[in-house]
């Protein structure tokens, strides 16, 4: 059984820390435009001291881990979202007392590094969470057929949450905040759309798949793979007997150390529960005579599972808000795709 923590309203508190890599004085008056968001959609917000530091963390393994935990079992506290990612959200895996962020669990989300620790808290303690937006990006209007993170929290268990393919996503680089700060629309200019990839693309069948949605970045969660962190077998034994939806994206890596990520997922046995892989939208780099789209289908393409390519989970902007735990839908066909996510 999931576990879902309660739902936001008006005057819930929304913790905020960097329990990876920290913000900088260029970025401040980009978290005040996120802090004055939430604001404005009724919620209080607590900023923690663990947030500057160097550019590769926010400061010492266990100062993070503290404050971290310190706002996750805070009673006032509903949810947790880290301002950005970052780089070694790892060193804090063996910092955290699982069983104690799962006794009265609050809502745990963000993109990127931040996976490295939303993903474990999930298959280790059963209890939901959300990989979407960080908190600077919070600001920025979520074009439908998708949902701001803000929304997900909000929702009460036992809802289902429904999404669809992005009409387009941004195709330019990242907006600088210290010029920007009060940025709230995406330039979204190339045509949207997910790609099927596996072999059995060329049929004509549609997909139409259940399971509960587990997964991340994948250059950060796959080294989970093979320790007690990332034990998606365990998972799926205690919580899954409908499958996994595993879905993954890449921020930025080439197309060849995809492929090898992949194929090490799939000996490490992480898609041998799965019932579909869903592959984020990337921008990183393709080798010649090897596509992206080539990676997914070299790696996972013969696994007798629908495999879908271009998916909005990523770097690459608009974001899904998937819920990690959710009982998942998947469709996708000539009629479109979509994903419907119940919380339960």
């Amino acid at each position: 059984m999931v576990t879902y923590p309660r739902p936001l309203v008006a005057g819930d508190v929304v913790g905020v820390t960097s329990p990876s890599s920290g913000i900088q004085h260029a970025q401040q008056a980009r978290l005040g435009v996120a802090l004055a968001h939430l604001h404005r959609l009724g919620w209080g917000t607590r900023v923690g001291a663990v947030m500057g530091g160097d550019r590769v963390s926010s400061g010492p393994p266990r100062t993070r881990a503290a404050e971290l935990t310190a706002l996750l079992t805070d009673p006032e506290v509903r949810a947790v979202v880290p301002p950005w990612g970052g780089h070694v959200a790892i060193d804090l895996l063996h910092l955290l007392d699982w069983d104690r962020l799962a006794e009265d669990p609050t809502w745990f989300l963000g993109l990127s590094d931040i996976s490295t620790l939303l993903l474990p808290l999930t298959l280790r303690t059963g209890v939901a969470t959300l990989h979407g937006q960080n908190l600077l990006d919070t600001p920025y209007r979520v074009p439908e057929p998708l949902l701001p993170w803000t929304d997900v929290v909000a929702a009460p268990a036992g809802a289902t949450l429904v999404q669809g393919a992005a009409t387009a996503w941004r195709s330019g680089p990242f907006v600088d905040y210290e010029a920007e700060p009060g940025v709230t629309e995406y330039v979204l200019d190339a045509p949207g759309g997910w790609t099927r990839v596996d072999a059995g693309a060329d049929d004509a069948g549609d997909v139409d798949v259940t399971g509960r949605l587990v997964g991340g970045c994948l250059e950060t969660v796959a080294h989970l793979a093979g320790t007690p962190y990332g034990d998606l077998a365990g998972f799926a034994d205690r919580h899954a007997p409908e499958g996994l939806v595993v879905y993954l994206e890449n921020a930025g890596s080439d197309s060849a150390d995809v492929t090898r990520r992949l194929f090490g997922l799939r000996y490490a046995g992480w898609f041998d529960r799965a019932t579909a892989v869903l592959i984020g939208r990337t921008q990183g780099k393709e080798v010649p005579e090897l596509t992206h789209h080539d990676a997914a289908r070299r790696a996972l393409g013969d696994l007798g599972i629908p495999v879908l390519a271009d998916v909005d989970c990523g770097h690459v902007p608009p974001h899904l808000a998937l819920v990690n735990g959710a009982l998942a839908r998947v469709v996708h066909g000539a009629g479109g795709s979509r994903i419907e996510q119940r919380l339960v």
